[in-house]
Parts: C-alpha cells; sequence; structure tokens
C-alpha cells in the first residue's frame, strides 16, 4: 500500500520574528477555535484510506500555541478518516517558551518535536527578534525531553550579523550537549515583505565567503558531533531523519491543510491561499492549481540532489549519457561524488547547489 503525509498548517505567532516570510497573524483563542474546526472539516473532506499515512506534521506559525486538547481532536480526526500507522512520525514544531503541557501533548500523539532555538548565544537571539534566551531554550529541551518525547529537533541559524566562528562553534557545542536527535540549519536570508528587508539587514550580513565558511564549519562540526548531514540543511542522528520532511525530497505524496498549506497529491500540487479568513468561512478549503504534471525528470532531480543520498541515475538510461559527461568537471572542483551510479553533491556542492543542479540537469 502506498504511503501518505498530511501536513496541517497552524498560521498564528505570539510575535512576527522579523526574518520570517511564512504567511502567519497574531492569534486570539477564539480564532484558533475556529481555524482548528476548519482544520477539522477539511481532514474529513479529504479522507482516504487507500494510503498508509505514516507522517503527520504541525508546522506554522507557531502549532504550540494550540491547546492539547485540540491537537488531540486533529490527530483522532486523521486516525478517524485515514490509515494512520502505529509508527507514524508526528511532529509539533514548538516555539521554546509557548510549550505549554508537553506530556499533555505527547499523550494526544505527538512523537516528535521541532524547537525553534535558532541559536545559543543571547546576543544573537535578542537580534533574531526572538522571545527566548539561551537558558530557556535549554529549559524547553529538558522539560519535553523528561515528558517522555525522546526524538527531539533543533533549528539552528547561520550567518547572523556579527556572528563568527567562535560563537557558532559555542552554540552547536551547546545544542549537541542536550538530548536531541536532529538539528536543522538555516542560513539567515534576507526576504522581500520582512522587517529585516525593509530595514537594510542584508547590508550587514557575512559576505559571501565568510557565510560559505560557517556553513562548512557548521558540517564539521555537527558531523563530528554524530549529527550525520542528509540534506542541505538537515543533520541527524542515525535513524532520525525527518520522515516528513524527506517526503517532500523524494516527490512523495502528502496532504496539506490551512491557510498557505501546500499539497502534492493525485498527480497534482495545489496551495491554499493565504488568508486565513477566507479559510475558515469555507466549508472546504479553497485551491489553487499549481502543477498539473509534478515530479518530472526535472523536479525530482532538483529534490533528489538535496540529500545526500543524491540521484540514481540508473532510473534515467536516456538521461545518464548526458549527464555523465559533465560529471568529471564537478568531481574536479569538489562539488559531487559518483560511484557509477548514483551521483550525490558534497557540502561545497551543496553551497553551489542551484548553479550545479541547473548544470547537471538542464
Amino acid at each position: 500500500m502506498d504511503t501518505l503525509g498530511i501536513y496541517i498548517h497552524i498560521p498564528f505567532c505570539g510575535k512576527k520574528c522579523g526574518y520570517c516570510n511564512f504567511y502567519s497573524v497574531g492569534y486570539s483563542k477564539e480564532k484558533i477555535r475556529l481555524y482548528v474546526n476548519a482544520v477539522r472539516r477539511n481532514i474529513k473532506y479529504y479522507s482516504d484510506k487507500s494510503k498508509i499515512t505514516d507522517t503527520v506534521y504541525f508546522g506554522g506559525g507557531t502549532p504550540s500555541l494550540l491547546s492539547a486538547e485540540q491537537i488531540s481532536d486533529i490527530l483522532n480526526d486523521i486516525r478517524n478518516n485515514f490509515v494512520l500507522s502505529e509508527n507514524a512520525e508526528i511532529t509539533l514544531e514548538a516555539n521554546p517558551v509557548m510549550m505549554k503541557n508537553i506530556g499533555d501533548i505527547k499523550s494526544a500523539g505527538v512523537n516528535r518535536l521541532s524547537i525553534g532555538v535558532q541559536s545559543m548565544v543571547d546576543g544573537e537571539l535578542e537580534f533574531l527578534g526572538r522571545l527566548h534566551n539561551a537558558e530557556k531554550a535549554e529549559q524547553a529541551v529538558y522539560s519535553a525531553f523528561n515528558a517522555g518525547c525522546e526524538n527531539i529537533s533543533c533549528d539552528l541559524m547561520t550567518a547572523i550579523p556579527k556572528q563568527d566562528f567562535k560563537s557558532l562553534e559555542y552554540s552547536i557545542e551547546k545544542l549537541c550537549s542536550l538530548p536531541i536527535k536532529h538539528i536543522s540549519s538555516y542560513i539567515l536570508k534576507v526576504e522581500e515583505n520582512t522587517p529585516f528587508y525593509d530595514n537594510n539587514i542584508s547590508d550587514i550580513l557575512p559576505n559571501e565567503e565568510t557565510t560559505a565558511q560557517l556553513y562548512l564549519k557548521t558540517v564539521e562540526l555537527l558531523e563530528k558531533h554524530g549529527f550525520y548531514q542528509y540534506e542541505i540543511s538537515n543533520f541527524a542522528k542515525k535513524g532520525f531523519e525527518s520522515r516528513h520532511n524527506t517526503r517532500y525530497w523524494k516527490c512523495l505524496d502528502y496532504i496539506g491543510i490551512g491557510a498557505s498549506a501546500h499539497s502534492c497529491y493525485k498527480n497534482k500540487r495545489f496551495c491554499v491561499p493565504n488568508d486565513i479568513d477566507k479559510f475558515i468561512e469555507n466549508n472546504i478549503q479553497p485551491v489553487e492549481i499549481t502543477d498539473e504534471n509534478p515530479c518530472g525528470f526535472e523536479e525530482y532531480s532538483m529534490l533528489r540532489l538535496r540529500l545526500k543520498e543524491g540521484l540514481d541515475l540508473r532510473k534515467f538510461p536516456d538521461r545518464k549519457i548526458i549527464i555523465e559527461k559533465k560529471i568529471p568537471a564537478l568531481l574536479k572542483a569538489g562539488y559531487a561524488e559518483y560511484d557509477g551510479n548514483t551521483i550525490s553533491l558534497t557540502p561545497k556542492g551543496f553551497l553551489m547547489s542551484n548553479s550545479v543542479i541547473t548544470y547537471l540537469i538542464f
């Protein structure tokens, strides 16, 4: 039986971070109540027992703003309308200062937490506009672990203004001393329509060379601590890779529910408009088709090359000969590795992934 993932977008935040361009709004208990009701309606609408649902992901926004009861209600609806596997990975993104009743959340069925730490240096957290400091981040991790959640991921941000190798190493050492299994490490990028963009923060970001060195140092330090790189921005202890996010990179089916959620389902890509009120008001979430024929060779290859396991060219014998002619140049530059069948990017190649993948595939 084929598998399926479910993504639930919770677009509410206690405070919008200056660098974030994901869709989110301020929250109220009443608005969240109405939103959860709409999520539950849509779960019933998309009911599909033809596949085994093996991942559920609550993303945001700040999903930890939901009560344990609301999370439990959503998961019970998923169990009633989908075939949820016994060992399904059920992830909840959480803010370190908005993690209430972790024990109850775990009892509801959540078995993986992704905590938005970003840094273990107070000055960097203050610059990013985070509501927590390093101590609160550490307390949040231990609180989750002591409540019985053993599969914990933390976010780490690099190339923050004034960040240097010493402060980066300090953050990584502190994170790796905590009882966590996974780290998602992102380079700070200033996106349009964010306060960081309006305030010209890009002018004080580390230069390209320093950013690259910080990235490579991150890979080196995390792997030294047993967090192996399995994707451009993701590192895990063996067996603790994000199963849900891996669905995206392997072009596997998932249904997205909620304002701004995306789906790849029944050979279509579609998304929900960035409008909470419209999502709440409609019995069924409105969607816009973004791709009538997803996961063709180019898209599949681009996604697979984000993964350390790379692209198996045996699946595309008609393309293999053409691509093989381009591989020697990548090997010489140290951007890729090739075993005669599978090509994968090195950390240096990941830094240039857009250019390398374009050169290789198109």
